[in-house]
């Protein structure tokens, strides 16, 4: 990920940790948001199915001009006269998030931690989603289970959400989240076509794939990857102990050359799998770094996607984003 220019400085999510300035965090986050963002997909979402509607609504009998391959044939059997079956537009987007805050997300070692930056993420998402009826929901990952949040609309329910999200205790040590089973929540019970986007660091076993991929064939997909530098490479500390905040297994090493050198190839190989499965997901794959401005990477997303749209070039490879960096940790 490229370093801020010299004289600017990076646009870090502020610390929803502290109870007493979390009204001050979230209003900070919105006016970020608002700010840099507004107005950059205003009429511009793409349509989910092409045609005048998506959902069947009544029947009504055929009149000439009409187009034939909207014929209702049931009706049209039933009744001796030729019907054809109008289509209802669906104009609404139902965006649903899926948010891991397992408790390798509270962690981080540069200008925030990897939570901050979900609830931004989610800010963001919230507000290039919002308007014109559009609704967003949530199913939150935790150590302690999953907890769903029902889709809504509006400044307060979005409000609500992020809120909801910074206010989640945090994972006990040893009790890992099930991100495959969050996932699966938004199979069941079949929803309408709409945007699912997921926002967790990916590390452990990629045993999502299967659910993501089932989930693509209804809805578009973003997955939003937030990363901290300690995810991928160790720094020349000396002796020092490890704890895995999942398992909460500890370990003693002296961060040697060769370690720090197997360290980032095994976190580099990781990424390399994670991006490949998020690749055959058919999800977009969007990066977000605690060392990183990360309001002007979600910038770059949304440009790259909106030029893509409009059949203009894009750094975008089919609907995917390539990170600069595809690296990270595994468990």
């Amino acid at each position: 990920m490229p370093e801020a220019g010299r004289g600017t400085r990076r646009a870090a999510p502020p610390s929803t940790a502290d109870p007493a300035r979390l009204d001050a965090a979230l209003t900070s986050l919105e006016l970020t948001v608002r700010r840099r963002l507004d107005g950059l997909l205003q009429g511009n979402h793409l349509g989910l199915v092409p045609g005048p509607g998506t959902e069947p609504g009544d029947a009504r009998p055929y009149y000439a001009g009409d187009d034939v391959r909207r014929m209702d044939w049931s009706v049209t059997a039933r009744t001796t006269e030729a019907h054809i079956r109008q289509t209802v537009a669906d104009r609404e987007l139902e965006t649903w998030l899926v948010a891991d805050l397992s408790a390798s997300l509270d962690f981080g070692t540069a200008d925030c931690e990897k939570r901050d930056l979900v609830v931004a993420a989610a800010a963001a998402v919230g507000h290039l989603t919002g308007g014109g009826g559009n609704r967003l929901g949530a199913v939150v990952a935790s150590g302690s289970g999953t907890i769903r949040y029902p889709a809504r609309g509006g400044k307060a329910s979005l409000q609500h959400l992020l809120r909801a999200l910074a206010t989640t205790p945090r994972s006990e040590v040893g009790r890992r989240g099930d991100l495959a089973a969050a996932i699966e929540q938004l199979r069941r019970p079949p929803r309408r076509r709409g945007l699912a986007v997921v926002v967790s660091d990916f590390l452990g076993d990629i045993d999502w794939e299967r659910s993501l991929r089932a989930l693509s064939g209804r809805h578009d997909l973003l997955a939003i990857e937030i990363l901290d530098p300690r995810d991928l490479e160790l720094p020349a500390v000396g002796l020092v102990t490890l704890l895995d905040p999942e398992t909460g297994r500890t370990k003693e090493v002296h961060t040697t050359a060769r370690l720090r050198a197997d360290f980032a190839e095994a976190s580099a190989e990781h990424r390399r799998n994670v991006a490949t499965a998020l690749r055959r997901s058919g999800a977009a794959q969007l990066t977000l770094r605690t060392d990183g401005d990360w309001i002007a990477d979600v910038l770059r997303f949304v440009l790259s996607r909106k030029r893509g749209w409009a059949g203009g070039p894009s750094t975008a490879a089919g609907s995917a984003i390539t990170p600069a960096t595809a690296s990270g940790a595994p468990r």
